[in-house]
């Protein structure tokens, strides 16, 4: 915790003893416990968030690498079918294949 050994504490306990006395003390340490409940509530509200934030990346990542996928294997189907496949080249029309 912090890095706050049980010496440390001690002293910090006796410190506070003296400064605020031994009646304001209880409502010193109410207080100080109550705000490191809604602080422990924050930051537990924003790791969740960041968790769930994480998961969307992830999945949307994912479908990114599927779509690209997806689309590396249709690319070569596509462009076969846009390319003509006659058997008559410029070459074989003009004249000037390999059969001369």
């Amino acid at each position: 915790m912090f890095g706050i050994g049980m010496p440390e504490l001690v002293v910090i306990l006796v410190v506070a003893l003296i400064v605020l006395g031994p009646k304001r003390l209880p409502e010193a340490a109410r207080g100080l416990g109550k705000a490191f409940a809604e602080l422990r509530r924050a930051t537990s509200g924003v790791t969740e968030e960041l968790d769930n934030a994480q998961i969307m990346l992830d999945e949307e990542v994912r479908a990114a690498e599927r779509n690209a996928q997806t689309s590396s294997t249709a690319l070569p189907t596509a462009a076969s079918s846009d390319s003509p496949q006659s058997s008559d080249t410029p070459e074989k029309k003009a004249g000037t294949g390999g059969d001369n």
